[in-house]
């Protein structure tokens, strides 16, 4: 798995108490390619102060492999509000190498094993569960909530708001006053990206 860390200079980095952990889907990930996803991230490091531990996953094993990693052997777990998946999917499912997996499967893979974490999906999937999905996959991953968009991508990223939205985090760890302070920042991108938050 390749593994790309955001550092600040150490004086700095022994201050920070919250990361972003970041799974980008990528064709292969032998193939070593700078996204727009990693310079996102970069520029959140160096603009915000937000550190970010960066990886890639081309299939659901990797996927399973790479948040494994992240909750057992990683002892910044804790520091980790949010895991942010940039994946391609449809309303209630997310796709590795042309392979559909619901999140119901997803959660199963992760029993227990998200507890206290966002999953924050990027626009590149469309983020559309029922209340039972939603609970569902809260009560077996033990997450604090999953949040994403409604509305397709449609040439207009949300990368620019996902930077928004985990700078307030570092700020307020109040998961409402954020998702309400975003809103009354960044009403019309929210609106037009249609933001949803499950909790």
């Amino acid at each position: 798995m390749l593994e790309k860390k955001q550092h600040l200079p150490q004086e700095q980095f022994t201050d920070i108490d919250y990361f972003i952990y970041c799974l980008e889907a990528v064709n292969d990930v032998e193939v070593v390619t700078i996204t727009k996803t990693q310079t996102s991230l970069e520029h959140l490091t160096m603009q915000f102060g937000v550190a970010s531990i960066y990886k890639t996953c081309d299939t659901v094993e990797g996927l399973e492999a790479s948040l494994n990693a992240l909750v057992l052997d990683d002892h910044h777990f804790k520091d980790y509000e949010i895991i942010y998946l940039v994946i391609t999917g449809e309303a209630n499912s997310i796709c590795l190498n042309n392979y559909y997996y619901s999140l119901q499967e997803i959660a199963e893979i992760f029993e227990g094993r998200l507890k206290g974490k966002i999953l924050h999906f990027s626009n590149i999937k469309v983020l559309d569960l029922d209340q039972d999905e939603a609970q569902y996959f809260l009560d077996i991953t033990g997450a604090k909530a999953i949040s994403g968009y409604g509305n397709e991508f449609n040439g207009i990223s949300s990368l620019q708001l996902d930077q928004v939205f985990f700078n307030l985090f570092k700020e307020d760890d109040n998961m409402f006053e954020v998702v309400e302070e975003l809103h009354q920042k960044h009403y019309a991108l929210c609106k037009l990206l249609d933001f949803r938050l499950y909790y």
